[in-house]
C-alpha cells in the first residue's frame, strides 16, 4: 500500500510543479530580456559585434554562478522562502533597463543584476525531486524545464511588445514577476519530509564538489543546456547577420528554437524513465553533432538551415531534460540542491562562452562556420562520455 501510495504524485505535488514552471519562465523570460533588443542595442549605443555579444552574455554568467549559492540556500531555506524573494528581486533590474540603456556601462551593471533571474532552476529542482517519486522524477523534472520556454517567450513577445512602447517590455515582465511573487509565497509549499541540512552553506557545496558525478553531469549540461542557452541569447544575432533577417523575423525564428527545446525537455525526461537517461543523452547529443556539422558548411535557410535548427533544438532539448533525470538517479536527496546548484552553473557558463567566441570568430573571420564545427565536437564527446561511462554511474 505504501508503495503504491508513493509511486502516486499527490494533488500538492502537481500544484509546486505547475507553480515552479510558471516561476521559471517568467524568471527566465527577465533573464533574457537583452538578447531580443540586442540589434537595438548594438545600433543605440554603436556596439562591435564582440560588444553585443558581452552585453547578452553578461545576465547568463551571472546567473549561472548565482546558482550554486542560491541552489544551496534552497537546500537550507526551502523553496517556499527562496521562490518569491529571488522572484521579487528580480523586478528591480528589469525596472532599471529602462534608465540605462542609453549607456554601455550601465548595461552591463543591470546585466549583472538581471542574472538573478537565472537562478531560479537551482529553486526548482529540489523542490519538483523531493514532490515526486523516482519513477515519475523524470518526467517531472522535464516538465518544470519547460520554464526555459521563458527565452522562446521572450524572443518572440519582447521586441513585438517594444513597437508599442520601447519601455513596455520591461514593465509588462515587472508585473508579471510581482504577481507571481504573492502567488508562489502562498501556494508553493515544501514537502513537510524533506531533509533539512544543517551544517554550513561552505561545508554543503564542498561535499557537492567532491562528488565525481557533479563534475561528470556538469560537463554533460554546459553540452546540453549550455547549448540552449547560448542559442537563445545568440541565434536572434546570427540571423540577423548571416542570413539578413530583420530583428522581429530573427527573433520569431530564434523563439522557434527555444520552443523546440522546451518540447523536447519533458520527452527527454520521459524517455529516461523507460530507457538509461546515459542512453537518452548519447543519442541525442550524436544527433546535435551531425546537424551541427552540417550547418557549418553554411546551408540556405529554408529548408535546410532551418532543418539543422530544429533538429540541434531537439537534441539539446532531449539532453537537457536526461541530464537531470541522471542527477536525480546518482545524487542524494539532501544534496540534491546543492548539486543541482553547481551543475545548473557550469550548464550556464557552458551558454556564456559560445556567444563571446561565436561573435569573436565573425569579426576575426567573417564567418561562423569554425564555431559550428566546435560544437560538434564537444557534443561527440559529451556523446562518447555518456555512453561509455555515465550508463554505469551509480550514488556516492
Amino acid at each position: 500500500m505504501d508503495e503504491t501510495r508513493a509511486a502516486k504524485p499527490s494533488g500538492a505535488a502537481y500544484r509546486n510543479l505547475v507553480l515552479a514552471t510558471i516561476g521559471f519562465t517568467l524568471t527566465f523570460w527577465a533573464w533574457d530580456l537583452v538578447a531580443p533588443l540586442g540589434s537595438d542595442f548594438k545600433d543605440r549605443l554603436n556596439l562591435s559585434s564582440f560588444e553585443q555579444s558581452l552585453l547578452v552574455a553578461v545576465p547568463v554568467i551571472v546567473g549561472s554562478l548565482g546558482r550554486v549559492p542560491v541552489g544551496a540556500l534552497t537546500d537550507r531555506y526551502g523553496a517556499k522562502k527562496m521562490f518569491p524573494l529571488v522572484s521579487a528581486l528580480t523586478i528591480i533590474p528589469v525596472l532599471l533597463i529602462i534608465p540605462a540603456k542609453h549607456s554601455f556601462g550601465a548595461m552591463l551593471a543591470v546585466g549583472f543584476l538581471l542574472g538573478l533571474g537565472g537562478t531560479t532552476f537551482a529553486i526548482g529542482i529540489p523542490l519538483v525531486n523531493s514532490w515526486f517519486p523516482p519513477a515519475r522524477r523524470g518526467f517531472a523534472l522535464g516538465v518544470f524545464g519547460m520554464g526555459m520556454g521563458g527565452v522562446a517567450l521572450s524572443g518572440y513577445f519582447t521586441p513585438r511588445i517594444a513597437e508599442h512602447g520601447e519601455n513596455l517590455p520591461f514593465v509588462v515582465v515587472a508585473i508579471a514577476l510581482a504577481v507571481f511573487a504573492v502567488l508562489a509565497f502562498f501556494l508553493i509549499s515544501d514537502r513537510p519530509d524533506r531533509p533539512v541540512p544543517t551544517s554550513s552553506l561552505g561545508t554543503r557545496l564542498g561535499r557537492a564538489g567532491r562528488l565525481r558525478v557533479t563534475w561528470e553531469l556538469s560537463a554533460l549540461y554546459a553540452i546540453g543546456f549550455g547549448g540552449i542557452v547560448a542559442f537563445g541569447v545568440y541565434l536572434p544575432t546570427y540571423l540577423k547577420t548571416w542570413y539578413d533577417l530583420s530583428p522581429t523575423d530573427a527573433g520569431t525564428k530564434a523563439a522557434g528554437f527555444a520552443l523546440v527545446t522546451v518540447i523536447f525537455r519533458p520527452i527527454g525526461g520521459w524517455l529516461s524513465d523507460r530507457i538509461h537517461p546515459a542512453t537518452v543523452t548519447t543519442v541525442a547529443l550524436a544527433v546535435v553533432a551531425l546537424f551541427a556539422v552540417v550547418q557549418a558548411f553554411d546551408p540556405t535557410l529554408n529548408p535546410v538551415g532551418t532543418v539543422c535548427f530544429l533538429l540541434m533544438a531537439a537534441g539539446l532539448g532531449t539532453a537537457s531534460g536526461s541530464v537531470f533525470a541522471l542527477v536525480s538517479q546518482v545524487t542524494p536527496q539532501p544534496q540534491v540542491g546543492s548539486v543541482t546548484g553547481i551543475v545548473g552553473a557550469v550548464g550556464g557558463l557552458g551558454g556564456f562562452l559560445p556567444p563571446l567566441v561565436m561573435g569573436a570568430i565573425y569579426s576575426a573571420k567573417d564567418s561562423y562556420s569554425i564555431g559550428f564545427m566546435l560544437l560538434s565536437d564537444l557534443a561527440l564527446a559529451g556523446c562518447v562520455y555518456a555512453y561509455g561511462r555515465m550508463r554505469n554511474a551509480k550514488a556516492e
